[in-house]
């Protein structure tokens, strides 16, 4: 039988549930059902009903399973269902503000009766309805695709314990001793260019340096 790559409808959920009360493997489940396995492990964890206070009534069951696949994607479509909502999140996009900016925004300014997640405006701008629109190259990294979740470091760990600035001595932090120096790195808003500025300031005398640097 050929793979199909459309998705379960209920029908198909109904098939699904008999196969998981049988206990039957994931890969016939998939050749029975016509669907790549993948499809198989994908509805089973994405729908399965999870009760915490009564873990005996979790499970599978072909109803619940449609009702939470349509409730996930009225989420995933709220930026549609709602024009005005989506003007405005583009606009503050545009203004380079980041998804949780916004998201944090309209949830602090109440100025949206709708309230949308960080969650939802990163799959609006990486969706493959809306990719016309090119969003991502408002976002700080402008990538033409996201990366996968949890995929990003935690940036906790970019610096070692010991090179802190609550690790330097004494005479460091209260400029009794001239020759330490500070650093850092300011870069600019993404349509001022590619070119920043490294600022180098000697901490007792307050003496700066600064060195343009022609790109990121």
């Amino acid at each position: 039988m050929s793979r199909r790559y459309s998705q379960l409808n209920l029908a198909d959920r109904r098939r699904l549930f008999h196969f998981v009360e049988r206990k039957l493997p994931i890969k016939e489940m998939a050749r029975e059902l016509g669907r790549h396995r993948s499809t198989i492990y994908r509805e089973i964890r994405r729908n399965t009903f999870h009760d915490r206070e009564l873990p005996d009534y979790s499970g599978y069951f072909p109803t619940v399973a449609d009702d939470i696949r349509k409730e996930r994607r009225q989420r995933l479509r709220k930026l549609v269902r709602h024009p005005q909502l989506r003007e405005l999140v583009i606009a503050q996009l545009k203004a380079l503000w980041s998804p949780e900016q916004i998201a944090g925004r309209l949830l602090a300014d109440g100025v949206s009766a709708v309230r949308v997640c960080t969650e939802t405006i990163y799959r609006f701008i990486y969706g493959k309805e809306d990719q016309a629109l090119e969003l991502y190259q408002h976002l700080t990294e402008g990538r033409r695709k996201r990366r996968p979740r949890g995929s990003r470091k935690p940036r906790d760990g970019t610096f070692p314990a010991a090179c802190r600035i609550s690790q330097r001595p004494d005479f460091v932090g209260d400029r009794s001793q001239f020759g330490h120096w500070e650093g850092d790195l300011l870069i600019f808003q993404r349509d001022l260019g590619n070119a920043n500025v490294t600022s180098l300031i000697e901490r007792k005398s307050r003496y700066t340096v600064m060195i343009k640097n022609p790109s990121r």
